[in-house]
């Protein structure tokens, strides 16, 4: 009987070590942010080229990357910058950051299309061609710059226009700048030409094919190579290569970055919180609620949101939280399902103007539609729940435990002074009131009325109705 008491003091314990537990989670993650990032550290006057692998779809967070990267190997003053790159595309204003990253760098940057099979597709195109040097591995290709809609498909006419034509500007300028085949590049954008590394080698889009990283360096050792405002000879032979990936920070953010992941997330954070204000106290759902709901909102941040979206998604937000305070109703739970499956709608890419394959990223109607009728589902049964609960007579919710103050108890185990009652429509913990002056022996049992004098937490202080034995 003695474990019955006990039960407050373990869940005491238990939220503590909970406590602890998260502190240090977050302690973790806040030394992530702090690791150093390698710096140029080859012995004496050997050169240091710094190798930036970007294997990734170009979005906010790949390109964030990528610029700080070469941020900090200009910062190390290295020798050369070397982006091994292999992408389908992406987001055509990240693509943009980080070309301007690339011809801005005081370093010259060499882009590689490897390894073999690699391809700089769509906006990868215009990352290539932005570097100094261009070379290509064997069974590479680049091209395919077309833009399209928020679902892949051809643009109306009018708009197609328009964005052809600025992305056509973009790609010449950039080939221009780099003394590259301007007529055939922009062919990649207007008829979404793509080449292997031999024929973009042959068409002076690129400049050398090479094996592997050691046969690049060798190839340009003594080479010129074009970077911000002059031309910087090289010296890579015996050169000491330092490798840089996306630290975990980075591929948690790029995880997360995904429209689909951050709606589901926000879902189920949003339905966590419900949980945990219609029965307060379990704090696991809303634990997990507020957790899903924060990474759900820093995937948003890093994806092309539109504030419709957000706001929509607001919306529901409130209404399931009006639902929670009025539950039974029914009508804030479906207007925020509503609200939550606009927002989705109409979270990200749905205004675009049009971008490069792969860089639009939408919320599937396939998800939108399944969350959206569990959502309404699930406010149906919790509404149906509420009032059956309701019709429960002298029903008191756990939450309002206090208000059990002076209700009588059928006891369903024996009191010797500690057992269990039941009482509006729950079975609590009991111990008679003033135990410790009882004398030895006292027992209440299996089937007497008591009456609740006092209650601590979920457990009651009752005392009898009837003599004890």
């Amino acid at each position: 009987m003695r474990r019955i008491r006990d039960r407050s003091a373990q869940t005491s314990s238990f939220s503590v070590a909970r406590l602890a537990l998260a502190f240090l989670l977050l302690a973790l993650g806040g030394c992530l942010f702090l690791l150093p990032v390698s710096s140029a550290s080859a012995q004496g006057d050997t050169p240091v080229v710094r190798l930036i692998d970007f294997h990734d779809h170009v979005d906010i967070v790949s390109a964030r990357y990528l610029t700080r990267s070469i941020a900090r190997a200009n910062a190390d003053n290295v020798e050369l910058i070397v982006i091994e790159l292999n992408t389908p595309g992406g987001n055509l204003d990240s693509t943009r950051h980080i070309v301007t990253a690339i011809l801005e760098s005081e370093r010259p940057v060499v882009v590689f299309v490897a390894p073999d099979g690699a391809q700089a597709a769509s906006a990868g195109t215009f990352i290539a061609i932005s570097g100094g040097v261009l070379a290509m591995a064997p069974a590479t290709n680049i091209g395919a710059a077309t833009p399209v809609d928020s679902n892949g498909r051809d643009l109306p006419s009018t708009l197609k226009s328009k964005v052809t034509q600025d992305a056509s500007a973009f790609m010449r300028s950039i080939s221009d700048k780099r003394g590259r085949n301007s007529d055939e590049l922009e062919l990649t954008v207007t008829l979404g030409r793509a080449y292997t590394s031999t024929q973009a080698i042959n068409l002076r889009i690129a400049d050398l094919k090479a094996n592997h990283i050691e046969d690049l360096l060798s190839q340009i050792d003594g080479r010129a190579i074009p970077a911000f405002d002059r031309d910087v000879t090289v010296h890579t032979a015996g050169a000491h290569i330092e490798k840089r990936q996306m630290q975990l920070v980075d591929r948690v953010l790029s995880f997360l970055a995904n429209p689909n992941l951050a709606f589901l997330l926000i879902t189920l954070g949003t339905i966590g919180l419900i949980v945990e204000m219609w029965s307060p106290g379990i704090w696991i759902p809303g634990t997990l609620g507020f957790t899903f709901l924060v990474l759900g909102f820093v995937g948003v941040g890093h994806i092309d949101y539109s504030w419709a979206g957000i706001v929509f998604i607001g919306l529901a937000v409130v209404l399931f939280v009006l639902e929670a305070q009025a539950p039974g109703v029914s009508y804030f739970g479906i207007s925020g399902a509503i609200a939550l499956v606009l927002g989705g709608f109409f979270l990200a890419g749905r205004f675009n103007d049009g971008d490069l394959p792969g860089g639009v990223q939408t919320v599937s109607y396939w998800l939108l539609g399944i969350l959206g009728v569990s959502v309404v589902a699930f406010v149906a049964w919790l509404s149906w729940q509420i009032r059956i609960v309701k019709n429960i007579p002298d029903w008191i919710s756990a939450g309002s435990s206090t208000q059990l103050v002076g209700k009588e108890a059928e006891v369903t185990m024996d009191l010797d002074p500690e057992g269990e009652v039941h009482l509006a429509g729950e079975f609590w913990s009991a111990e008679l009131s003033g135990a410790d002056f009882l004398p030895p022996g006292t027992n209440v049992p299996k089937g007497s009325t008591v009456r609740v004098v006092r209650v601590e937490g979920v457990h009651l202080f009752v005392e009898p109705l009837m003599s004890v034995t």
